[in-house]
């Protein structure tokens, strides 16, 4: 399995400097960001390390998700998966505080209750997941349509 690789170049203090992440394995892009930003509501047009988190974690679970769907008898026809990353306090130092998966599918036959049970395994199963074993994650699956 490959490597993927991002990088970051920092400038200046934590509080008055700013940086830029580039997604240097697809080359997708460079996106700014700052400290500051980061520890408010108002992103302001950089992105945080939670921002990229809850992309990873959102991608990797509609992978997993839809293998576990596949592996119960089911089609995927459409998933729209979000996760929400909270950056809080605790210990008096930054801290990501939790991660709620919210999906919605549509899938051809599974029940709500197979739907479920794939969507769990999905969110135990995905190497994103594993990865952030350390942090509460939450799960919130229904079926649509």
């Amino acid at each position: 399995m490959p490597t993927r690789t991002a990088r970051t170049a920092w400038n200046g203090t934590l509080q008055e400097g700013s940086g830029q992440v580039e997604l240097s394995s697809s080359k997708v892009g460079t996106y700014e960001v700052s400290f500051p930003k980061r520890a408010t509501d108002d992103a302001g047009g950089t992105t945080s390390p939670e921002e990229l988190i809850a992309a990873a974690h959102s991608a990797c679970f509609a992978m997993a998700l839809s293998s576990e769907i596949g592996k119960a008898g089911g089609t995927p026809q459409s998933l729209e998966v979000s996760a929400d990353v909270t950056l809080g306090q605790q210990d008096g130092a930054p801290t990501i505080t939790g991660i709620k998966l919210t999906v919605r599918g549509e899938v051809e036959g599974l029940d709500a209750a197979g739907f479920d049970k794939a969507a769990q395994a999905a969110k135990a199963g995905c190497p994103v997941s594993k990865a952030l074993t350390g942090t509460e994650i939450t799960l919130d699956a229904a079926l649509e349509g």
